[in-house]
């Protein structure tokens, strides 16, 4: 086996050096990366619960406006189904009125 010199030894353990440091700095590159990606996806995250919680009362208020819409279609059915009613009443009042008042002049 061939024994490094000292000076053989200080130049491989600076090319040692030099390469671990560069690979810290690579590392750290990439770190930071990351950092910014994790950043990033918490902003994501945040903003689809904010619209998923919107969305939520968009849904409520859209059932609320279709409860109060079918109870306003509902009105002038109401309407229609009580003017009814009292034309029947009225006509079979008018008629029993009518076939009593005939009767009583007949007695």
């Amino acid at each position: 086996m061939e024994e490094l010199t000292r000076m053989e030894h200080d130049r491989f353990h600076k090319e040692f050096a030099e390469r671990m440091t560069e690979e810290d700095r690579r590392q750290n590159r990439r770190l930071d990366i990351l950092e910014g990606s994790i950043n990033h996806i918490n902003d994501i995250t945040i903003s689809v619960e904010k619209m998923a919680v919107s969305m939520g009362n968009v849904v409520e208020e859209l059932k609320k406006q279709g409860e109060r819409l079918e109870a306003l279609e509902d009105e002038p059915v109401e309407t229609f189904n009580q003017i009814k009613v009292a034309i029947v009443t009225t006509l079979v009042s008018a008629i029993v009125g009518a076939s009593v008042t005939a009767i009583l002049m007949i007695l």
